[in-house]
């Protein structure tokens, strides 16, 4: 009976050393990203990119309300036959589905250039707190960016520094 008691304070005793002994971090990852030189020149990228499609849109809305105006001029001086109208009218509505569709591709051009830019970085980001945290044998890192997800860290380190340190930036 006492060896099973003696054995018994001896394994709690292990386990609670084995827990203390654990180390758990914390680091905001969207800062960390913001923090990362290149997301600077995906931004800057994905700002010409956007940029550069809104022009392209604007030049086609232009000129699809240029025509719109002329119909709408030749209608009220009576120059067009009431079927040349209703081709007419189909022809502007199908290329103002297209201005509308072209839109809706801008977006995901855009979201797509996002992911393809980003994806990199988070991975080097990633790769930099795997290391850290291997490194300094810790057991669980915690990303306080998610909707403030840690209300109350104790015993918790920072390991931004670090993360930064691996990566290079100050």
């Amino acid at each position: 009976m006492k060896k099973t008691i003696l054995l018994a304070a001896l394994l709690a005793a292990f386990f609670t050393q084995t827990v203390a002994q654990d180390k758990y971090g914390h680091l905001n990852f969207a800062v960390l990203i913001a923090s990362m030189p290149e997301t600077a020149l995906a931004d800057s990228t994905l700002e010409n990119l956007q940029k550069q499609l809104t022009q392209e849109g604007e030049t086609k809305a232009q000129a699809w309300y240029a025509k719109v105006t002329e119909f709408q001029k030749a209608v009220q001086e009576g120059t067009m036959t009431p079927v040349q109208q209703q081709t007419r009218q189909s022809e502007l509505e199908k290329e103002r589905d297209e201005l509308i569709a072209f839109e809706q591709q801008m977006g995901q051009a855009i979201q797509a250039k996002r992911e393809e830019l980003l994806q990199p970085i988070i991975d080097k980001a990633q790769g930099a707190i795997d290391a850290v945290a291997k490194a300094n044998q810790y057991k669980l890192v915690f990303d306080t960016s998610v909707f403030n997800a840690i209300l109350f860290a104790q015993e918790t380190n920072d390991l931004m520094p670090l993360v930064k340190a691996q990566l290079g930036i100050q």
